[in-house]
């Protein structure tokens, strides 16, 4: 299978994952068995490519670790997602029509939400513009309760070098999402901070980094066992 079939494969999955994540945790919601679902959010303004790829990838094996585990893959590539006008109680952006309301909110208002998986490329090492924006407006979960507390998190951070600021981009997410209170969740061995990533091959190929790859899959299996653990 060529590198770029296996791309689309994973996206492909996680799309999946997204149709059916969803609608499945909140038929569930009722159940003992309840469906536990992780959210992965990349935050790069390139739909489908690097970044996409490898939250897929940390999805995949998120879904892995049981048969309760249910995904959802949010892409805000192509997506406009205004930054906060300083209204908290309206989510930071009470004048602007976006994207946010119908494509990024229903996922976190789930009853079935057990993890969140945030993924950023790194530009002069810090996150994407994007990214800031997406987390400014999540500030409608603060009010008038803090709905995602005790929730797991965990980042993913994306590079065109090795050495690129991912790590400073995860810390960035991290820091952000701990106004929410939730629990911060780190990788697995080699990258116990969450995923770095490295699309330095020149052909956006981002499978090509298996040091990478295997961090993504790691943050993903952690997040979902923390989801686990926490829904009982």
């Amino acid at each position: 299978m060529s590198k770029e079939m296996t791309r689309r494969a994973l996206l492909a999955s996680a799309g999946m994952g997204a149709a059916l994540g969803l609608a499945g945790a909140r038929e569930a919601s009722g159940a003992d068995n309840a469906s536990v679902l992780i959210v992965g959010v990349s935050c790069s303004p390139r739909k489908g490519k690097s970044t996409a790829t490898a939250m897929a990838a940390a999805l995949e094996a998120a879904q892995g670790v049981s048969p309760r585990i249910v995904t959802e893959l949010i892409d805000l590539g192509g997506l406009v997602i205004h930054g906060s006008d300083g209204s908290s109680s309206t989510g930071g952006s009470a004048a602007a029509a976006d994207d946010f309301n119908e494509h990024v909110l229903p996922a976190f208002e789930s009853p079935n939400l057990g993890g969140i998986m945030i993924g950023s490329p790194s530009y002069y090492r810090s996150l994407s513009a994007l990214c800031k924006a997406f987390l400014e407006r999540l500030a409608i979960l603060r009010e008038p309760v803090l709905r995602l507390a005790d929730i797991p998190v965990g980042a993913m951070g994306v590079g065109s070098y090795r050495n690129g600021g991912q790590e400073l981009v995860i810390d960035q997410i991290l820091t952000a999402m701990l106004c929410h209170e939730v629990l911060v969740v780190g990788g697995k061995p080699r990258a116990h901070q969450g995923a770095t990533l490295w699309n330095g091959f020149g052909d956006d190929d981002i499978t090509r980094d298996e040091l990478g790859m295997e961090s993504a899959r790691n943050l993903g299996m952690r997040v979902a066992e923390a989801a686990l653990k926490l829904k009982g």
